[in-house]
């Protein structure tokens, strides 16, 4: 396992999808994880497995703060410690169900399933900003690696071609020189971001009415988190976050979270506009070979517009992931 995925935080559910007494069962980096709240409101994530045989948790039943197996009637209390075993009820009380590290932000469940090298998920101020609405997208399954989706999300030469009509147009398709920088800041967090980016765009959000030229801020956070903000002409800033739950090294789950300026249109309209565009985005990352992202110089042919991407990929390298990547 990747160390530097084992040791970070990543979304796997909506928080508001447990409720008291229930449980969720969640995929992770080839790990099932059942993720349940207890009596009082308290989220748990553990290994969705019972120690005995193997049995998904998730399949049984939760009461009184006990998770038990269908297959045996193994039970287990909130710290994960075996608590009865029907079989043997004399038995010493050995078994310990793996527990992982849990935290609700941004609406979502994050799940670290080592040890957290962050303090929390990735930055994202504009989440608090009262001036913007909140929606949440997704999730969408793909096909694809988790690097391979980010450096899609970051690329803006493809906006005429998979996007045409909406976030591009073939008549307009050159992408004008921008900015790449590091950076470390207390409210951004650190990573590489790309400034001063400009595309023009039949229509930039559900609201728009027209077609204009709009300013873009791409930020890379972690190895799986890229957030972009767009200044919409005489608005205030948006943001939509790119957050990605890994499954395996070439199947992710994608969630989204917009902080929008757009108080009129209803969360339906806004979900169904991103779904569009998502879904055309599915199809080129599903076939793209290969399904990892590669690193190794000379992999594939980049030209100037794409010094994002390269700024992207030299992160990785520099933190160290091998996980949905070539070296």
């Amino acid at each position: 396992m990747d160390p530097v995925l084992l040791n970070d935080w990543h979304p796997v559910a909506l928080s508001n999808r447990i409720e008291a007494g229930a449980m969720l069962a969640a995929d992770l980096l080839e790990t099932r994880v059942v993720l349940w709240r207890d009596s009082g409101g308290v989220l748990h994530a553990w290994e969705d497995r019972c120690p005995h045989r193997g049995t998904q948790l998730s399949m049984g039943t939760l009461h009184d703060d006990t998770l038990t197996c269908p297959y045996h009637g193994w039970s287990f209390g909130k710290e994960g410690r075996c608590t009865r075993i029907p079989a043997l009820p004399d038995a010493p009380l050995k078994a310990q169900v793996a527990v992982y590290h849990v935290r609700e932000q941004y609406g979502l469940v994050w799940v670290c399933l080592g040890t957290p090298a962050h303090a929390g998920p990735p930055a994202f101020p504009e989440f608090a900003d009262d001036q913007l609405r909140k929606v949440w997208c997704g999730p969408y399954e793909v096909h694809s690696s988790g690097p391979r989706i980010v450096e899609n999300f970051l690329d803006m030469a493809h906006f005429a071609f998979v996007h045409e009509g909406i976030l591009g147009d073939k008549q307009q398709t050159v992408i004008p020189d921008y900015t790449v920088e590091t950076f470390d800041d207390p409210e951004y967090g650190s990573g590489v971001w790309a400034r001063q980016c400009y595309a023009f765009q039949p229509q930039a959000s559900k609201a728009a009415t027209g077609g204009s030229d709009i300013e873009y801020t791409y930020r890379v956070v972690r190895p799986l988190t890229a957030i972009l903000t767009k200044h919409p002409p005489g608005s205030i800033r948006e943001a939509i976050a790119l957050l990605l739950q890994p499954l395996t090294e070439t199947t992710t789950r994608v969630w989204i979270v917009m902080a929008l300026n757009d108080f009129t249109s209803s969360d339906d309209a806004l979900r169904a506009f991103q779904d569009t565009i998502f879904l055309q985005d599915q199809p080129i990352l599903e076939s793209q070979h290969p399904a990892r992202l590669p690193l190794t110089p000379g992999a594939e042919v980049s030209v100037a517009c794409d010094r994002m991407s390269l700024a992207y990929r030299g992160y990785l390298k520099q933190q160290n992931l091998h996980y949905g990547v070539l070296r």
